[in-house]
């Protein structure tokens, strides 16, 4: 029987995070609509946990590869670890969240294992047999439906697009498959972590509410003057009490390039919509936009979601 694989690598704890409990859940889905079996692939300094975690997915075996030398990321390790629980699997679909960690090594371990890869995957769905992906390209703008006959298919899952896996911890047994390393693959050492300070962040994935600014924001004003430093004010204040993430509509974020009063927090990495990002969050409050609609449109709904706009004057 063919099998199809999710790969996850744990947390501190031997746990995992909401994105590789997404993955399963969009990994038991499709074992269950092509009739494969499911086997899950854990990377990271303890993997027990997990397998607890996961006791009830309905996995039929749990290969892990663990110990202080896979806690951290780094290629050369984490590309022998998952080589090898490949190598044990033999599956003909892979499965793995788009996580930093994992999109900067699967593309080697496809490679490695003579497969093919698609990422940002944002749908897997089966028809009369056959396995597809959704994934969108140039800036939202298009979706593509893709397929491939080619075995093993490695699979990244963008999050927020499926219910993270929420069943019952159990007793499960790990297989541990063995990996030597080579003095020279560990080279590379994580020292620490460099990120804003939690008050400073704009960009949080997993907030309830997506505050989009428009560029209402910093338009001249009935006295004549943009108050661009009001409304960096306001929108900080907004963001810090509601801890909701910050998106930019495409014309807010060009005036930058225009020699234009500016959001100084405010990037390319903020734009959402048709020409930006695809926002996953539970609820949107869009301020001072021309419009709702380009907005809304490409919102990938998981949950029942809700889009307000509030337009007019911003002064």
């Amino acid at each position: 029987m063919e099998t199809i694989l999710f790969l996850a690598h744990t947390e501190s704890d031997g746990t995992l995070a909401r994105a590789a409990l997404e993955t399963v859940s969009a990994a038991r889905k499709l074992a269950q609509n092509l009739g494969f079996t499911l086997n899950g692939g854990l990377v990271g300094e303890a993997t027990q946990p997990a397998a607890i975690q996961l006791a009830a997915c309905g996995a039929t075996r749990f290969l892990s590869v663990v110990g202080a030398d896979f806690s951290q990321s780094r290629y050369a390790t984490d590309a022998a670890a998952l080589e090898a629980i490949c190598q044990v699997a033999r599956p003909s679909l892979v499965v793995a969240p788009a996580t930093s960690r994992f999109m900067r090594v699967l593309a080697g371990v496809a490679q490695r294992m003579n497969g093919r890869i698609d990422t940002h995957a944002t749908a897997i769905t089966v028809s009369n047999g056959s396995v597809s992906i959704t994934r969108w390209y140039y800036r939202q703008r298009m979706e593509a439906v893709l397929q491939r006959t080619h075995s093993p298919w490695f699979i990244t899952l963008e999050s927020g697009c499926y219910e993270a896996y929420r069943g019952e911890p159990g007793n499960s047994s790990v297989e541990i498959i063995p990996v030597e390393l080579a003095a020279n693959m560990k080279r590379t050492t994580v020292t620490g972590f460099h990120a804003p300070a939690a008050g400073e962040q704009t960009i949080r994935p997993d907030a309830e509410l997506l505050f989009v600014a428009g560029a209402g924001w910093t338009k001249t004003q009935p006295d004549g003057r943009t108050h661009a430093d009001d409304a960096q004010r306001i929108i900080r204040d907004f963001l810090r009490l509601s801890q909701a993430s910050l998106g930019g509509s495409k014309s807010l974020v060009d005036l930058s390039g225009e020699g234009q009063a500016v959001l100084s927090f405010m990037t390319h990495l903020n734009q959402v919509g048709q020409t930006g990002s695809t926002p996953r969050h539970l609820k949107g409050l869009s301020t001072c936009c021309h419009g709702e609609e380009p907005h809304v449109v490409g919102w990938r709904f998981v949950n029942e979601r809700r889009a307000v706009n509030l337009d007019g004057n911003c002064g």
